[in-house]
């Protein structure tokens, strides 16, 4: 377990932001039989987690940047550092009741990730990592699957949402996908699908029209579990292009020529 001062304040603005956000799924199931619906106490409850997680991080380390879900871009006078934040992934499963969500906080080091906390209050969930010190889901050193043949391979996926641009190409890459893997799955969440690829229970996942807070901390948890990451098409930028491709080298590589093959 990486127990440095870095991750001991990243874990606890998490947990703190988390109490906050499993008293609301409570409240937002009892919403669900209401006229009105829970779409506003959701968004409240995402923005109390931000202003938590901003409180806490800017308490601890004063001066950095922050990348923002709801508040957007914050300068900090230490160019240096950057905080990509996602103070509820999944909210379309938390205004459900799903209990498949996640704060989501990664840390950029002069162009670099170098720390990632993914945490699911509803199941206590925390995924870790810190570079060159390994990633870890609780007290359990992470690693990514070991299987190379794709016709074994359980592939997680992201699928546009309504009002989201580019459903027919996610069919074309569904297809391909689809026709060469064991079976795909979509949990709705891409900061824990990321983790799922880390811990081996995915052996690849992709995903495009993200956002860098989506991605941040997910990305540096699978490499230091041991897995490749690169943006859909292959290239290096991730969060410049929000497009995500992962797994090990060899299902990587083989999820990379699937998608190409569905342009």
């Amino acid at each position: 377990m990486i127990r440095s001062a870095l991750m001991n304040v990243m874990t606890a603005a998490a947990l703190k932001a988390g109490r906050g956000l499993k008293r609301d799924l409570g409240e937002v199931e009892n919403l669900q039989v209401s006229i009105k619906g829970p779409g506003d106490f959701v968004s409240a409850a995402d923005r109390k987690s931000e202003k938590t997680l901003f409180e806490e991080l800017s308490k601890a380390r004063p001066g950095y940047g922050f990348v923002l879900e709801e508040s957007g871009i914050i300068e900090g006078a230490d160019k240096t550092h950057t905080w990509y934040i996602d103070p509820l992934d999944g909210t379309t499963n938390f205004l459900h009741g799903l209990p498949l969500f996640a704060i989501s906080i990664g840390l950029e080091r002069e162009g670099q990730m170098v720390a990632g906390l993914v945490y699911n209050p509803a199941s206590d969930d925390m995924y870790i990592a810190e570079k060159g010190q390994g990633a870890y889901h609780n007290n359990r050193r992470l690693r990514v699957a070991a299987r190379r043949d794709f016709s074994s391979a359980l592939i997680g996926c992201g699928i546009p949402h309504l009002g989201k641009k580019g459903h027919e190409g996610f069919q074309a890459e569904f297809a391909a996908v689809m026709a060469r893997a064991a079976n795909l799955r979509r949990l709705g969440a891409a900061a824990l699908d990321l983790c799922f690829v880390a811990q081996g229970s995915y052996d690849g996942f992709w995903e495009r029209g993200l956002k860098p807070w989506d991605m941040a901390a997910g990305l540096l948890i699978i490499r230091e579990a041991g897995g490749f990451v690169t943006d859909a098409d292959g290239g290096a930028d991730i969060l410049g292009t929000g497009s995500i491709c992962a797994g090990n080298d060899a299902i990587h590589t083989q999820l990379l020529a699937l998608l190409r093959s569905a342009k």
